[in-house]
């Protein structure tokens, strides 16, 4: 345990607090068991790492970060492991990579009922499921997702522009302002195309050339060890996984066909299903639907895409679709905390049961939903609004 305890504080000393995430003020460290789950590369890590520093650096009785990949837990189990801790004076436990751990929510819900005084933060792959786990932790744990950078946040960090974040309401019903509050402070224009193809990801904090190269392992990490393992993937269809990805990204979105898409990838339309379930929970795609409470619809996605507009330059075949590329943007920001619905009738989103939202370049024009209540256009390449014109860039304020 000692070993554990000095990595700890190795890596505490290296945690640098000059940006943290907005997601650290939204959650409630006070709850005994929280879940942070996200796709690998996010910032789950360094997060936490911070929240020691913060709240606890100098204090390794009472609270400590230690990941379940550790070869420790190779030769003691976690509940071996808490007991010392407990018995030590521990308060606030900090779990890292807990699917790297056989079982691991069994003995969380076993710790957590056993010790009613440990609080615990755990995180984990974005295919972790809580509800669907061996033990079932609904009921005990406050679980939040998180998120690549948003384009708020990617100004933030590397350019050291500081904007509040804006709801989804505030941007539809008072662009004007918002505009103007942005365009005060930076030509929010001049960053948009730096942050869609290397911005999502905080890797750049470790060096520029590599940027894509470190994408690529993480994927190849999910596709290569996650999937298998939580999924029960066979690692012999990595090959088809990876090769549906490029097609994905390579292809401008459409009605989804999944006979052609099946054949593309060699595989069986009962098998695609699967990769394209397994690709969304590891958020390496977006499945969009047009009726998401109908349950012979989510049989198959209306549209498909890449999760996110790095991902997209990684992994397309040749020169990004421009639309494709917006379409992405949009879709990544707003499915983080909105229900979002690919539109059939005159637009690409209908947002919340409530919102139509059209996304295009400058020249769009509203013919397509001009007969809808509350429809908006996201615009490419504007800096003001214009009427129901809103630029397409203000939709990465949102957190």
């Amino acid at each position: 345990m000692d070993t554990l305890i000095g990595r700890y504080k190795r890596l505490l000393q290296a945690t640098s607090m000059n940006y943290v995430r907005s997601l650290m003020d939204k959650i409630n460290w006070e709850t005994r068991l929280v879940g942070i789950r996200g796709a690998r590369g996010v910032g789950k890590t360094t997060l936490m790492l911070q929240y020691l520093k913060t709240h606890y650096e100098g204090n390794e009785k009472e609270a400590l970060y230690v990941s379940l990949d550790n070869a420790y837990f190779t030769r003691h189990t976690l509940g071996e492991f808490v007991e010392q801790f407990y018995m030590r004076g521990g308060k606030h436990l900090f779990l890292d990579e807990v699917h790297k751990y056989p079982d691991w929510s069994r003995e969380i819900k076993n710790i957590y009922d056993e010790y009613p005084d440990l609080r615990i933060v755990f995180s984990g792959s974005s295919l972790i499921q809580i509800l669907n786990a061996e033990a079932d932790l609904s009921r005990r744990c406050i679980a939040y997702d998180m998120q690549g950078l948003s384009y708020r946040e990617f100004l933030k960090l590397y350019h050291h522009i500081d904007v509040r974040t804006y709801t989804l309401d505030e941007i539809l019903t008072t662009p004007d302002t918002i505009c103007a509050e942005v365009n005060a402070l930076c030509r929010p224009l001049a960053y948009f195309d730096e942050y869609l193809q290397m911005g999502y990801y905080p890797f750049r904090l470790e060096g520029y050339g590599d940027y894509y190269t470190r994408i690529e392992n993480v994927t190849n990490m999910i596709l290569e060890i996650e999937l298998p393992q939580q999924c029960g993937l066979d690692v012999g269809n990595v090959r088809k996984l990876k090769s549906l990805l490029t097609i994905l990204a390579s292809e401008v979105p459409m009605m989804v066909d999944m006979t052609k898409l099946s054949m593309m990838c060699g595989v069986s339309r009962t098998t695609l299903l699967a990769y394209l379930q397994y690709l969304h929970r590891a958020k390496l795609i977006t499945l969009l639907y047009s009726d998401l409470d109908s349950l012979k619809k989510l049989q198959k996605p209306d549209k498909i895409y890449i999760e996110n507009p790095n991902l997209l330059y990684v992994y397309s075949l040749g020169e990004v679709n421009k639309g494709t590329l917006r379409e992405v943007f949009m879709t990544n920001q707003l499915t983080y905390q909105h229900q979002v619905e690919y539109s059939t009738r005159s637009a690409d989103y209908t947002i919340d049961r409530k919102y139509t939202i059209e996304v295009g370049g400058k020249s769009k024009d509203g013919k397509q939903i001009a007969h809808e209540k509350e429809a908006y256009i996201a615009s490419d390449d504007i800096e003001y609004s214009v009427g129901n014109k809103i630029p397409l860039w203000a939709f990465g304020f949102l957190y």
